[in-house]
């Protein structure tokens, strides 16, 4: 080491111990929510459980929120120093809250390995013990395996530095750590660091956390857990060592607080304005240490960049949700059309607009911009830029019987054609969306997708023509108008994936997805995740040993290693990439794609006429062949449609809309008492029905409608938004746009009984007025946006205009989050295309709600 470094090291480290105030030592308290807080910091001990739907989502362990952001998460015992999403997790087993000794206890195992330990987090003396105990030594094969890990979130730390015992270092904005390639021809990460005492973020009084190795024989090392996957973090890990047990490692967690420390506030409000006749209401979310400020001021913006005061009043508190502290301004009788912004205390808004154009157009850029972008089997450009390719062109192997997929696919002993496992099914290779993030087609999202966009065809009627879609080419361009309405073309792509089913198999099914985990979270034009070319065995030198493989492997490399070189002839291939297909013949499905045929056969009669009527002679057939056989009932996942009843209910009414035949309507009035007990979930399609219904049914719809409007206000009144946020691994705005939706529908069928503010508070919540922050969900849209969300294009940190975003994640116990900064979370921010088109729909409704 030269002079330079040395010293630099050596200052940086005498400056740290010489500064004690840099680490806050005000002592931590157990709280009642059963997680360590004093000002600035937050710890958590397994608030929730790890794993979930799809594995590890970095929301569980032991965790730190830093000054109001969560900051670090997963601390608990690994076996690999970068897990990936798909590596194995403990299961949670007991969880002990001791208030009286300030400690939290986890039990928890890895069953596979006949591995049980705990992880104790207590505090003293302002700092954090958290420790791993044994009642056992290490399993043999675990040794050099096992180690206690911690996981850092690298946009909090990008442009940051660390000092590992003395010798400082920048964490690496994208990495470059030597890779190590074991014999089995996986590869691991080298560290970047390593030593007994590590600080990260020493310059930044916000972020600060030193960890200090109190127990253990073993360094503590850093990791960039992106040299594996996109979406790895930063890592911090002590290997545990080998023939010991009781406690076999413990860190101490010095985390940086600043004194009385209180959150900004956030002035929730709707990005893209409003309308001078709407309601107009700003949620004030506060620290709960926060003392409300006495006035809120409403302050229009003059052309010469001046404000002038409009209103001024005493905000109204509404009281605590979560952890947060509640205000409301009511400003709806601000109607001057003009630019404004909100002021409270030392928090000031962006402008917005107050004006009669403010609600017209929101969704332009979903119709626009996301659906084209997510049409599977298509080449689609933008101006300069391409999309994507055309993907998927092989579609798609029969997937095998008796497995289970990694994303929620599956089979049971029967596939339900006459297709042998991995042999090539004709015709699935056009129509479709990527489902979300990711690139597979599922079904169900599929048709509802449809099926909405029909409603919206029929009842607004948007003929919006911006984009050139050329089915016969595969071929679409964004911003490029080709004389058809954009819609009714969407609603043709999504329809021939669903027909494309019935056609080459007889029946609707789960889905198609990719095979291999290697290709399922691929990054990239989606070109490139298969060669385009059909796999052919009979080319495959290998083909005998094609199998299904371990479904978790922790692998993804592409090709393997030992694979030989593809082989390519006349349109086929012995490369084994082609997507499968999941063809289970279930009942549900059945109905739900009907559903959706049927109601695109009213909206493509004058835009395919052919298609139109093979879509309703479809519908027609399956309900047939469903009436007259005992219901597939076969379930896994997401994957194979709703409740019986309620995709049933749907498939009747629209081919009710369709027909007027009187069986559909008989069986309406019989599946009405099946679901009305989630009339919130099938209020829209049960109104659908009223004029092609009798008086007695539009009398039984109205008296649950009472029933729901009273329940409804009880369910909304949790929270000061007004909307139902919802609870769990995936975040509310799906929920919140169709508590808006089933409130248009029931107020256009009894106006006199249902309000149109729920309608109102729903688009306002997606623009803005929800917890945690004040951007919209809808990306692009808005003066401020999330723009950097879980889509094809999520390792590029961008977005996709016009997707919509899950949202704010309620985290256990009182946690909202979106993260603006890390498009990796997909429970806050993967675009799903049911949502694209639940946004469609809202956003028309509101338009329309304001024509009069």
């Amino acid at each position: 080491m030269t002079l330079a470094p040395r010293l630099l090291a050596s200052l940086s480290l005498l400056a740290l111990c010489a500064a004690p105030t840099l680490f806050a030592q005000e002592p931590y308290s157990l709280n009642e929510e059963s997680y360590f807080e004093k000002p600035g910091v937050n710890v958590l001990a397994f608030s929730n459980p790890p794993g979930g739907t799809f594995f590890d989502a970095k929301t569980s362990g032991i965790e730190i929120i830093h000054h109001g952001e969560r900051t670090a998460t997963n601390g608990d015992l690994r076996l690999l120093p970068t897990p990936e999403q798909w590596d194995g997790m403990g299961v949670l087993v007991d969880r002990q809250i001791d208030h009286q000794t300030q400690t939290i206890t986890t039990l928890l195992e890895y069953p596979e390995h006949e591995l049980r330990y705990r992880v104790v987090v207590k505090t003293e003396a302002g700092k954090i013990l958290a420790s791993i105990h044994l009642d056992e030594a290490l399993p043999e094969h675990l040794v050099g395996k096992a180690g206690f890990n911690m996981e850092f979130l690298p946009a909090a730390y990008f442009g940051k530095s660390y000092i590992m015992d003395g010798e400082p270092g920048l964490f690496p904005r994208h990495p470059s750590a030597q890779m190590i390639t074991s014999e089995n021809g996986l590869t691991e990460p080298s560290p970047i660091a390593e030593g007994n005492e590590l600080v990260l973020a020493p310059a930044d009084s916000k972020q600060r956390v030193r960890i200090r190795v109190v127990e253990g024989d073993q360094p503590l090392r850093l990791y960039d857990g992106r040299s594996k996957a996109q979406n790895g973090w930063y890592v911090t890990r002590s290997l545990l060592p080998g023939g010991k047990s009781g406690k076999v490692a413990e860190w101490e967690l010095d985390i940086s607080g600043l004194e009385n420390w209180i959150r900004e506030p956030v002035i929730g409000f709707s990005q893209v304005g409003y309308h001078p006749n709407q309601p107009k209401r700003a949620i004030i979310e506060l620290d709960s240490n926060d003392e409300p400020a006495s006035e809120v001021s409403l302050l229009r913006v003059n052309s010469d960049g001046s404000e002038e005061l409009v209103a001024r009043r005493a905000p109204t508190s509404w009281g605590r949700y979560l952890r947060y502290r509640y205000l409301e301004f009511d400003f709806s009788s601000a109607q001057d059309e003009g630019l404004y912004r909100i002021e409270y205390g030392d928090t000031k808004t962006n402008a917005f607009p107050i004006s009669k154009k403010a609600q017209e157009g929101n969704w332009h850029l979903t119709l626009d911009v996301f659906f084209p972008v997510q049409m599977d089997h298509m080449k689609v450009r933008e101006a300069y830029r391409v999309w994507h390719g055309a993907d998927h062109l092989d579609d798609a192997l029969q997937a095998p019987p008796n497995y289970e997929h990694f994303d929620l696919f599956a089979h049971g002993e029967d596939t339900d054609t006459d297709f042998a496992p991995f042999e090539h099914i004709p015709g699935l290779n056009y129509g479709g969306w990527h489902d979300a993030g990711d690139y597979d087609i599922r079904t169900q999202s599929q048709y509802s997708t449809v099926q909405l966009l029909v409603h919206v065809w029929e009842q607004f009627r948007p003929e919006r023509d911006n984009t050139t879609v050329s089915q016969a080419r595969k071929y679409a361009e964004i911003q490029r108008p080709d004389g058809a309405a954009d819609i009714l073309q969407q609603i043709e792509h999504g329809t021939l994936a669903l027909i494309a089913q019935h056609r080459a198999v007889g029946h609707a099914i789960p889905g198609i997805v990719s095979g291999h985990l290697y290709q399922y979270p691929h990054l990239g034009d989606g070109i490139t995740k298969t060669d385009g070319l059909i796999y052919d065995p009979s080319l495959d030198p290998i083909a005998s040993s094609r199998t299904v493989g371990q479904q978790y492997l922790p692998s993804t490399v592409d090709p393997t290693p030992n694979e030989p070189a593809p082989i390519e002839e006349n349109g086929y291939s012995s490369r084994f990439d082609d997507r499968w297909a999941f063809t289970t013949n279930t009942s549900a499905l059945n109905y739900g794609s009907a559903a959706a045929l049927a109601a695109a056969s009213r909206a493509l009669d004058s835009h395919n006429a052919s298609l139109a009527q093979e879509c309703l002679q479809t519908a027609k057939s399956v309900w047939d062949y469903e009436s007259g056989r005992e219901p597939n009932l076969f379930r896994v996942g997401n994957t194979t449609g709703g409740r019986l009843e309620e995709e049933k209910l749907k498939a009747a009414v629209e081919l009710l809309i369709c027909t007027g035949d009187a069986q559909y309507s008989d069986a309406i009035r019989e599946l009405v008492p099946q679901v009305e007990e989630r009339f919130f979930l099938n209020a829209f399609i049960l109104a659908q029905a009223i004029p092609f219904m009798d008086g007695d049914y539009r009398d039984r719809i109205r008296e649950l409608a009472i029933e729901y409007k009273e329940n409804a206000q009880e369910m909304v009144s949790e929270n000061p938004y007004g909307v139902p946020i919802t609870r769990g691994g995936w975040a509310g705005s799906g929920a919140v746009i169709r508590y808006g939706i089933t409130n248009y529908a029931l107020h256009k069928s009894f106006p006199d009984l249902i309000e149109t503010n729920p309608v109102f508070r729903s688009i306002d919540y997606l623009h803005g007025v929800h917890p945690d922050s004040n951007y919209s969900f809808v990306s692009g849209v808005g003066a401020n946006s999330q723009t950097v969300a879980y889509g094809a294009n999520r390792a590029d940190f961008s977005f996709i205009p016009g997707g919509v975003v899950p949202g704010v994640l309620i985290l256990p116990p009182d946690y909202p989050e979106n993260k603006s900064d890390w498009p990796f979370f997909w429970g806050q921010n993967e675009y799903v295309i049911p949502m694209g088109s639940l946004y469609l729909y809202l956003a028309n409704a509101v338009e329309d709600l304001l024509k009069d």
